[in-house]
């Protein structure tokens, strides 16, 4: 579970987020959602420590992760799995070169060890005969599964996904995102994502922060969304037609 109070976050005298609480919890998806500029990327930097906040908590269960050295926030970090926008994939590294990278870094296994976990990763993100190729020689949407099983490699507890779906048509979007929510329920982890992805939204958006000019505008979950009462959030979500569509089916379905 992490836990956000009261966050504050200014940069050059504009402040970008205005005193945020909300609650995470593990074995959802919980995601973060709002328009360009709205501060949802700063937020998501801050509560994994990109961004050092003004004023506020942030508690990674009972830990207050504002009080940590730099010592307690490294050895916190190895319970994080993070997946990049771009995936951001090493180019001179092979597919398992690359999801192996955390156990070199951060842990004494075996080569035995770490190879066993890497195979276990790669089947779990259904990556098959691909270990040795190299990212340029694979699918954007691969590339995006390599980076899950780098991200789930260190076994963590916490999860965080930055737009997970850039660049990647609407059926493999589909696809990254039921892996995530699989991957969230299975491994029980604490997963936050940042999106803009209304898609997404509607599939595994088991909890909702909409984030608007920096502050909690809304939150809830995919069955809520619909028909909240919040102009600045339906203004967002029914910008595209399909789901405006969608919204008077249900209306219609429940009159």
């Amino acid at each position: 579970m992490i836990t956000i109070q009261h966050i504050n976050k200014s940069f050059d005298g504009k402040q970008v987020l205005k005193d945020i609480s909300t609650m995470f919890t593990p074995g959802k998806t919980n995601l973060i959602i709002g328009r360009s500029g709205s501060g949802k990327t700063v937020l998501l930097k801050s509560i994994v420590g990109l961004h050092e906040i003004d004023e506020g908590a942030i508690f990674y269960d009972d830990r207050d992760f504002t009080k940590m050295n730099h010592k307690l926030r490294k050895k916190l970090r190895q319970e994080m799995g993070m997946v990049f926008q771009g995936g951001a994939l090493f180019d001179s590294f092979s597919v398992e070169e690359n999801v192996r990278f955390p156990l070199d870094m951060f842990t004494n296994k075996t080569a035995k060890e770490k190879q066993e976990r890497v195979d276990f990763c790669l089947d779990r993100v259904n990556i098959k005969n691909a270990h040795h190729l190299f990212p340029a020689e694979i699918s954007g949407g691969m590339q995006k599964r390599v980076a899950i099983a780098r991200a789930i490699v260190m076994n963590p507890s916490y999860l965080f996904c930055d737009e997970p779906n850039s660049g990647l048509d609407p059926e493999t979007s589909l696809v990254i995102d039921e892996l995530i929510h699989e991957l969230t329920v299975d491994f029980k982890m604490t997963t936050i994502i940042n999106t803009h992805d209304m898609n997404s939204v509607m599939e595994i958006g088991d909890n909702i922060l909409f984030i608007s000019e920096g502050e909690k505008s809304w939150e809830g979950t995919k069955h809520d969304i619909l028909h909240a009462d919040n102009k600045k959030l339906q203004e967002f979500v029914f910008a595209n037609k399909t789901y405006r569509q969608r919204r008077d089916e249900k209306i219609e379905k429940n009159n």
